[in-house]
């Protein structure tokens, strides 16, 4: 009997020899805050066209992004990363409308969101007893790891909007305070602070930056003071610029195998 209730998980198990997720480096936060700007941009132009379209079909590319990357038995950059953008930009929707449509306070939101950030990460590690990526090993950790990566974006976007609006510093200066703010888990993890820690910290915060560059670059001088340029045309330029990052993660990785073979 234990042995055939065992048979299961050793088959999952054995899907996911390599983790799930790529290595942390310089190159994973410069696409990880580009997929951010990009969510930020797309959700806002796709959402003065029609929102209730945007998000229904959002959401479908969402759920299909997430069904390729759990069936992957590895690390793969092009499942990874589209998944990545796409819950970029749904979690932006989905945060958007709390506010837009429901009337929410940006301050309320954020804090809500917090919290439901703090119950994901509560909840997978009561379950898993880890919270680091590095252990994506079993489609149970994938699943929450996903759920904690769309709980940050929702978070993330909401305190972007809290400082940029509710506060109104504009986008600019909250760009540059979360860019200075995300500096500060890199340093107390030189310093000796729990890594894990640090990492969802640095995770949480790369959200607020990345958005609050690209509303500054398409959203007009008239509102928080951005440059003008359209959503319609920053999109596009993230789109160019994820597509030539995507590029080079890939060659990356298959170069990367050849060498391991």
């Amino acid at each position: 009997m234990t042995e055939a209730l065992a048979a299961p998980r050793a088959t999952a198990r054995r899907r996911y020899l390599t983790t799930k997720v790529p290595e942390v480096t310089a190159v994973f936060w410069a696409v990880k805050i580009l997929t951010t700007g990009l969510g930020e941009a797309t959700s806002d132009y796709l959402a003065a066209h029609n929102r209730v379209v945007a998000v229904l079909a959002t959401g479908l590319l969402l759920l299909a992004a997430l069904v390729w990357q759990l069936r992957t038995t590895r690390y793969q950059p092009l499942a990874y990363w589209v998944t990545v953008a796409m819950v970029a930009i749904f979690g932006t929707m989905a945060a958007d409308v709390a506010h837009v449509v429901l009337g929410i306070p940006y301050a309320v939101t954020t804090v809500g969101y917090a919290l439901s950030l703090a119950v994901v990460l509560g909840w997978w590690w009561w379950s898993e007893r880890t919270l680091s990526i590095h252990s994506i090993l079993t489609p149970r950790r994938e699943l929450f790891y996903w759920a904690t990566v769309l709980a940050t974006f929702a978070l993330g976007t909401a305190a972007g909007d809290l400082t940029a609006y509710t506060l109104r510093w504009g986008y600019l200066p909250s760009a540059i305070f979360f860019g200075v703010a995300i500096l500060v888990p890199l340093l107390a993890w030189r310093l000796g602070a729990r890594e894990v820690a640090m990492f969802w910290t640095a995770y949480v915060l790369t959200r607020p930056l990345g958005a609050s560059v690209a509303d500054w670059l398409g959203k007009p001088a008239a509102r928080a003071h951005g440059l003008g340029l359209g959503d319609g045309t920053v999109t596009v330029a993230g789109f160019a610029i994820f597509a030539v990052a995507l590029v080079g993660l890939v060659a990356q990785s298959q170069s990367r195998r050849r060498k391991d073979t």
